[in-house]
């Protein structure tokens, strides 16, 4: 068209990505002002600035990003390098009361980042990812019996399997911990909340979102999509 050319489609181009670009950061500054300033919330013991306090993120662990984690054990009898291996906080209260939990038996094989055990959910079976490859060797009878444990104690009294660990230095690299598993987990968050705006509402009107079942609350019928969605476990 005449007194039109490629450089005003380009300039026009450029102004609206950088009008959506504000928009969306403007989203999420207001949205990480909301959980980080809401009324009557308090920071947790050690927990960083910034970093939600409903989630646990401690030292010393290593977080799969399907929301499991790792920790050294102690050397077995003959000296092999064993780990314990869990689901994380995060993941607790995304699902909410754990029903009853799969767990593999003694000698199974587990690899990293396939399917390691699942959570029995209202009557549904949540897939969870393994953090390590190697052999299982001791199961938490005490988490069988009384899978309430998660809740309250997800890495400690809470923990899944030892797992006696053939590729562990590969494993770890493979990670998260310290800094950016904090990050990583308040992105997790950040993730979540514009799957139902509706939702919001309910959720946040006393300074947060639930103690546990938080995919119900946003994913309603759906929220085991959800769920799975998040454990990077929808299509087990």
């Amino acid at each position: 068209m005449e007194g039109f050319s490629l450089v005003d489609i380009y300039s026009t181009k450029g102004i609206e990505y950088l009008i959506a670009a504000v928009f969306f950061f403007g989203f999420l500054a207001l949205q990480r002002y909301i959980l980080t300033a809401a009324p009557g919330r308090e920071k947790s013991e050690g927990a960083p600035a910034g970093l939600p306090t409903w989630f646990r993120v401690p030292e010393g662990y290593g977080f799969h990003q399907g929301h499991t984690w790792m920790k050294t054990d102690l050397l077995s009898p003959n000296r092999e390098r064993l780990v314990k291996v869990g689901l994380d906080d995060f993941a607790q209260k995304l699902i909410g009361k754990v029903e009853a939990i799969d767990l593999p038996a003694v000698g199974s094989r587990l690899a990293q980042g396939e399917k390691g055990w699942s959570l029995m959910v209202d009557s549904v079976a949540i897939p969870m990812l393994s953090p390590v490859n190697g052999e299982v060797v001791a199961v938490n009878q005490e988490v069988l019996r009384s899978p309430e444990v998660l809740g309250r104690d997800p890495y400690g009294a809470g923990w899944l399997l030892k797992v006696k660990s053939d590729r562990l230095a590969a494993d770890t690299r493979n990670l998260l911990s310290g800094k950016v598993a904090k990050a990583w987990m308040e992105t997790s968050l950040e993730n979540l909340l514009p799957t139902r705006h509706e939702a919001l509402g309910p959720v946040m009107q006393d300074g947060g979102l639930p103690l546990e079942g938080i995919a119900r609350v946003l994913g309603g019928d759906e929220w085991a999509d959800l769920a799975k969605a998040h454990l990077l476990t929808d299509g087990e």
